[in-house]
């Protein structure tokens, strides 16, 4: 399904549209799930463009297309996961080769480069990407990439974007931005110099909790042949039921964005105002160090909110006290959610240069009614 004639469309026009034609066949206004393994052909070779659903879909290739044109890239792969998403994008990179990473990143993507990648014989170095001079460094003869993610997970670090990237490009290296945080409503890495984006589909993009996927974007042709080559010889690729939730996710991505945003503004000053709170990790805040550059690559400051307490007890007491909030991993869906960081989601870090403060909590602000959510998060913190 061509997303071309989308392509001046605004935001929320192509993500209901842009590789979503009405179907040929029936006239179905949405992307009908084509739930088939293979393809018949009319002969030896003669398909209609799908031939094996490993290799390509009907409906994974109306997400691509619609994903593509909201990064504004040319090329889009659907995977299995986020994390097979960043699989797909390291094995671009060969053994002996070396990647600088941001250091704080999600616990799963630090564990697939210390535990997965890393044995294979790719070379790593976490450092703080908001020092150019800390990222020069950690450079060598034989670094081939620098993996971004802005804002983090779970501190809520920004970087800047088109510096990074200015600064590889310079060096002969990709950029690489985990832009699952921000979603493309927000920051569009790919127009600020990146490379290739990395998504997991699982959040905000599918934004009901009931999916997992993860996409990559690029502009580049040479990353997309390959990106292209090994999505379909390793496989990990999403059945065409979780494709068409993540395409029924993205049609509401503009306004669910908008929410959560909204409903984040909100809760920050009562966690400012707390005196159980001793720091607020919001891009929005004045204070914030990534201040200045977040409101100059994104297009509002996101849903996701951090803060941290006296200790690591004061930690998991609030958050076995919120109601509204639900304790549970993920985030980025409808409700809102509220995890133990060092205990759950990063608990894989535990003992290595990314493991996060005992004393933090980490909030996905969801849509609900920000009533509910300022009274939840004032009687959580007692």
């Amino acid at each position: 399904m061509s997303a071309s004639r989308w392509d001046q469309a605004g935001f929320a026009t192509r993500a209901i549209h842009a590789g979503q034609d009405p179907d040929p066949a029936t006239g179905a206004v949405t992307v009908p799930v084509h739930q088939t393994s293979t393809f018949a052909q009319a002969e030896v070779g003669a398909h209609r463009g799908w031939d094996y659903a490993r290799s390509g879909n009907p409906t994974r290739d109306a997400l691509e297309a619609a994903l593509a044109s909201l990064e504004g890239a040319r090329h889009g792969f659907a995977f299995a996961s986020g994390l097979a998403a960043c699989d797909a994008v390291l094995r671009t990179c060969s053994p002996g080769d070396h990647v600088v990473m941001a250091n704080d990143v999600y616990g799963g993507t630090f564990r697939q480069f210390a535990h997965v990648h890393a044995p294979w014989g790719l070379a790593f170095d976490p450092v703080n990407l908001g020092d150019l001079d800390a990222v020069a460094a950690a450079w060598r003869p034989a670094t081939r990439m620098l993996w971004i993610e802005t804002p983090t997970n779970p501190l809520m670090t920004v970087f800047d974007i088109a510096a990074l990237a200015a600064f590889a490009h310079e060096r002969g290296a990709v950029a690489v931005v985990d832009n699952t945080f921000a979603t493309p409503y927000l920051q569009l890495p790919l127009a600020l110099g990146a490379d290739i984006v990395v998504h997991s589909t699982t959040k905000y993009l599918g934004g009901h909790s009931d999916v997992v996927g993860g996409a990559a974007l690029t502009n580049d042709d040479r990353l997309a042949e390959r990106l292209g080559f090994l999505q379909n010889a390793v496989g990990a690729v999403p059945g065409p039921w979780d494709v068409f939730l993540v395409l029924r996710g993205i049609k509401t991505l503009a306004v669910r964005m908008r929410a959560h945003c909204d409903n984040a503004r909100a809760v920050v000053p009562v966690l400012r105002a707390h005196p159980a709170v001793r720091a607020v990790l919001y891009p929005g805040l004045a204070e914030h160090p990534g201040h200045d550059v977040a409101a100059r690559q994104m297009r509002d400051f996101g849903g996701m909110v951090s803060f941290r307490m006296a200790d690591a007890d004061a930690a998991l007491k609030a958050c076995a006290r919120f109601r509204v909030f639900t304790l549970a991993e993920s985030l980025g869906g409808v409700e809102s959610l509220v995890e133990h960081p060092g205990r759950m989601t990063h608990q894989s870090v535990a003992g290595s240069p990314l493991e996060v403060p005992d004393d933090l909590v980490r909030l996905s602000v969801g849509i609900e009614d920000v009533d509910d959510l300022v009274a939840d998060v004032e009687q959580a913190l007692g």
